[in-house]
């Protein structure tokens, strides 16, 4: 069994439990990738003013049936140095990126690569939120993935979504990637 089948197994055994299963995902991104503009959306809350984090925001959420704790932690250079400290038992990895900032393209590769090699985040299914589609300027989805070589993930289950955190376009999209996939791994482990 590849590790990309162990950690979505991992969430799947989580989940066994019905009611009450929970978990843990990191909400992560350079800064001004739209994070916290997503994780507002999530919650179903307005998104008309946000402000940059300086920390982390969590909240929870429930998607399909399953509680989400969602840990929003703040993007900027000197907070980034914090981020191994909240990696452990992280279920979900969703990584948001601005799909218009070019220019930070290679910056938030390097950072996205180091996490997926992270020893705790082993097999952790990666969900990447291609964000700022509403942008006439936007990188599409497709080239994003092939710039940050997702492809070669092979130990793990990965997704990219284009969407806008801003009007919410793509982003349920990506919430169905996560739970069609841990449905698929459970629908598996009972043949």
């Amino acid at each position: 069994m590849g590790d990309g089948q162990k950690g979505l197994l991992s969430v799947v055994q989580k989940l066994k439990g019905g009611q009450g299963a929970e978990l843990r995902i990191l909400l992560l991104g350079l800064d001004n990738a739209g994070k916290t503009t997503l994780l507002k959306q999530l919650a179903s809350e307005e998104v008309d003013t946000v402000t940059p984090t300086q920390g982390f925001n969590i909240k929870s959420i429930t998607c399909h049936g399953m509680k989400l704790n969602v840990w929003d932690i703040g993007g900027q250079r000197n907070i980034r140095t914090f981020w191994n400290k909240y990696l452990e038992n992280t279920d979900l990895l969703i990584y948001v990126i601005d799909s218009t900032d070019k220019k930070r393209f290679e910056e938030t590769g390097v950072e996205l690569s180091e996490l997926v090699e992270a020893e705790n985040l082993e097999g952790v299914p990666v969900l990447v939120f291609a964000n700022k589609q509403d942008v006439a300027t936007a990188t599409p989805a497709s080239t994003v993935a092939e710039g940050l070589n997702l492809h070669t993930y092979r130990d793990r289950a990965w997704q990219i979504q284009a969407c806008s955190a801003l009007t919410g376009e793509g982003v349920q999209d990506g919430m169905n990637w996560i739970c069609n996939n841990v449905l698929r791994e459970k629908q598996k482990e009972k043949q």
